[in-house]
Parts: C-alpha cells; sequence; structure tokens
C-alpha cells in the first residue's frame, strides 16, 4: 500500500511548480530504491530501450513537423477566406466555418495549441467585425480548437496506444468517428443558436465585389484539395492496411513539405524552423514518455497496482462502476495536469482493470481521449481557455470564455455518454478495415 502514496506525492510535486517529467523521475527513483534497492537501475535502463525502440512513438516527430510545416506553408488564411465564402450566408455561419477549418487543421496538425492559435488569430478579427456574441465566439475558437485532442492524426493517440498495449492504427481510424460527431454537433448548435437569437451570429449580406460562384469553386478547389490529398494519404493509407501509422506519418510530413513548397513558402530558414520546433516539442514528450513509464514500472513492480484491484474488488462497484470511477478522475485530473501526462500516469495502472472488466482496450482509449478533450475546456483551469487568452483582443473577458464554453462541454458530455452506450460508434471502422487489429 506505500506505493500509493506516489499520486500525492506526485500532485504536490507538480503543483509546486517542480517539472513535471523530473518529478516523475525522483518519486520513481526514491520509491523504487526503497523496494528494489540496486534492481531499480536495471528496471530503468529496460524502461529506457523500451521507450527508445518502440516503433510507433517514431510518429510522434513526424507528426509535429506535418503540422509545423502546415502553418509554414501559409494555407491557413487562404483556407479560411475559402470555407467562409460558402458559410457566411447561413446564420453563424463565419463560426460554422470556424469549426470546419478547425477540423481540417486539426487532421494536418494533431497539436490542440497549434489549431487554436492559428485558428483563433483569423477568426477571432473577423467575427468580432460583424458583432458575433463574445460568448458564441470564445466557446467557437476553444472547442474547436480542442479537436486536435481526437481527431486523427493525434499525438496523445500515438502515445495512448503503447501505454495502453493497444494497437494505434485501430486508436487512431476509432476516433474519426466521435470526431466528426463532436464537430457535427458544435455546427447544429450553432446554426440553431443563431437561427433563433440572429444577433448572436448574423449573416453576413452579399459584397459588392464579390466573387461569382465558378470564381469560389476555383479558389476553393486550389486551397482545399492540396490539404486533403495529405488527409486522405495519412488515414487513408491506415484505413485500407498500405501503412502502418509511422509509416504513414512518413507521408504527411512528405506531402506537407511538398505543399509548402507547391505554396512558394519552402526556404532554408523555414525548413530549419520547423525542424527546430519539432526537436524541442518531441524532446519534451518524449522525456516525459519515458520518466512516465519508469514510475508506472515502479508502482506496478512494487505492487500498487494489486492495491487498487483489491480496494476496487472489495468496493464491488463492478464494471460499469469501475469504468465510471476511472473517467472521473482522468476528468478531474484534467484541472490540473496535461494531457499527456495523465495518459502517462493513469492509463498505465486503470488500463488492466478495464481489460478485466471486460470492456475493448480501444474503445477505452478513445473515450478517454474524449473525456481528456472535456476536461480541456472545463473551468476552472481550462487550457484551451489559456490558450484564447494569449490570442484574445482587450474586449473579449475572461467571463466571457467562461460563459462562452458551457454549451459546448454540454454537447462534448452528450457524444462521451453516446460513445458510452452505443461503443460501435468507435469499433466499427478499425472492425471493418483492419479487422480489429
Amino acid at each position: 500500500m506505500s506505493s500509493l502514496w506516489m499520486f500525492p506525492a506526485l500532485i504536490a510535486a507538480i503543483l509546486s511548480g517542480f517539472p513535471v517529467a523530473f518529478a516523475m523521475l525522483l518519486l520513481a527513483t526514491a520509491f523504487g530504491y526503497a523496494a528494489f534497492g540496486e534492481g531499480l537501475l536495471h528496471q530503468f535502463l529496460l524502461k529506457i530501450e523500451e521507450v527508445a525502440t518502440a516503433n510507433v512513438l517514431a510518429a510522434v516527430p513526424l507528426f509535429i513537423f506535418m503540422g509545423a510545416m502546415f502553418e509554414q506553408s501559409g494555407i491557413a488564411s487562404r483556407l479560411f477566406d475559402a470555407i467562409h465564402s460558402w458559410t457566411r450566408r447561413v446564420p453563424g455561419g463565419l463560426a460554422i466555418g470556424t469549426v470546419l477549418m478547425c477540423v481540417i487543421f486539426a487532421a494536418t496538425s494533431g497539436v490542440v495549441g497549434a489549431t487554436e492559435t492559428i485558428v483563433g488569430m483569423l477568426a477571432i478579427p473577423a467575427m468580432m467585425k460583424y458583432l458575433y456574441n463574445k460568448g458564441l465566439i470564445c466557446g467557437t475558437i476553444c472547442a474547436g480548437g480542442s479537436l486536435g485532442t481526437i481527431i486523427p492524426p493525434s499525438v496523445l493517440a500515438v502515445v495512448i496506444g503503447p501505454v495502453a498495449n493497444a494497437s494505434v492504427g485501430s486508436i487512431l481510424i476509432g476516433m474519426i468517428v466521435p470526431g466528426l460527431l463532436l464537430a457535427l454537433s458544435y455546427i447544429i448548435y450553432i446554426f440553431l443558436r443563431c437561427l433563433l437569437r440572429p444577433q448572436d451570429g448574423p449573416r453576413i449580406p452579399p459584397a459588392p465585389d464579390e466573387p461569382p460562384m465558378r470564381d469560389r469553386l476555383i479558389l476553393t478547389a486550389k486551397v482545399l484539395v492540396p490539404p486533403v490529398i495529405v488527409i486522405i494519404a495519412v488515414l487513408g493509407s491506415m484505413m485500407v492496411g498500405l501503412a502502418t501509422p509511422t509509416e504513414a506519418s512518413a507521408t504527411g510530413a512528405l506531402g506537407t513539405v511538398l505543399l509548402t513548397l507547391a505554396y512558394g513558402r519552402l526556404s532554408w530558414p523555414v525548413f530549419v524552423d520547423a525542424l527546430l520546433r519539432t526537436v524541442r516539442v518531441t524532446a519534451m514528450i518524449l522525456t516525459i514518455v519515458m520518466c512516465g513509464s519508469m514510475f508506472a514500472s515502479v508502482f506496478v513492480g512494487s505492487g500498487g497496482l494489486q492495491a487498487i484491484q483489491d480496494v476496487v474488488n472489495a468496493a464491488q462497484v463492478g464494471p460499469w462502476g469501475t469504468l465510471a470511477v476511472v473517467m472521473a478522475i482522468a476528468f478531474l485530473a484534467g484541472f490540473m495536469l496535461d494531457p499527456l501526462v495523465i495518459i502517462l500516469i493513469v492509463v498505465p495502472i486503470t488500463t488492466p482493470l478495464i481489460a478485466a472488466a471486460g470492456f475493448d482496450v480501444v474503445w477505452f482509449c478513445v473515450l478517454f481521449l474524449v473525456i481528456l478533450q472535456t476536461a480541456y475546456l472545463t473551468p476552472p483551469m481550462a487550457p484551451s481557455i489559456f490558450y484564447l487568452r494569449g490570442i484574445a483582443p482587450p474586449e473579449i473577458t475572461l467571463r466571457n470564455m467562461y460563459t462562452g464554453i458551457w454549451p459546448f462541454i454540454a454537447l462534448q458530455v452528450t457524444v462521451v455518454c453516446l460513445i458510452t452506450v452505443f461503443p460501435q460508434l468507435v469499433m466499427w471502422l478499425p472492425t471493418t478495415l483492419l479487422g480489429g487489429r
């Protein structure tokens, strides 16, 4: 039972400002030495080798590079104009177009912060110009930006797969339907709200110099087709079984380089900047992964997992009670910790409990990611709100952000319930395309 003190100690270290990776490493060393003595060194070396030789983790830097090059391509502003040329006549059209842009950008980036920041910088001035409700602006940007958690390719999906001992390809494909359900629910809500309350998202009148239908079709094709080809190359190659996640990520990385070249934005400084950004983010992620792996191995090896299983069995909460407790822990942890850290702390400990309760591990991983996305939006911590604060103008207040996000949180809870009640929303595509692999 003494190993259970590792979690309160970790939370205390993180809240005191100690770096997450080194907090996990320090506690793993202290508790591990007490339990295993000098044998701890051999255990740590095995974990370092395990992380260093995990082929699927090679997809992490490739997906990050893919997102960095997509940012550098300059396609974001063109994509914004093309999408809004079609949605601006609809009630709440600018907000609906923003959600669509977030879906496309998330499918080429895989990083929440990048999606929310870039889309927000383009969409907020446009919506403010046409006097959109400030709460609706905030909710749209935060919820749309957070789709990077659940729209593949997601870096978190690449990490959670090895941690849960589940197929990364199945997780990425299983995320597609829930991700699209979330985006569709946002669009329907925005449309109905602005239809009933036109002042929240007014239609934009035709401009005198508005291009004809033919020109808009040509503009949309030029801007939309190239990133869609990259998305299809990444996801399609996995869906038909032609490529592993690592191979698909390499295809996407090459595609974004060619896309940047096609738009005339590729230069040596741009390429080096994307590489340096990739190295910095990858080093942070893989350091946390390695230290988290050490932390989890010490916890399990010293009897912590068995202690938790004994507590769960004694409580007699049943399979669904076990799942509810795990999801509640993930949701509450999202108020304090980064999603990557939550995955590395919670998933290795709880996956055996979930599997023993009879649930599919791939389904659990996708549900876990949707829960993390919900926590990503929920006050008081709400990391997505902190991203928004960094790009929002002064007239958008913190109160606007907190009030505007709640309808979207309700939509996410609804999707969580649908996924829980109907697991085939997650499992149908992986089972059909990959045969459950």
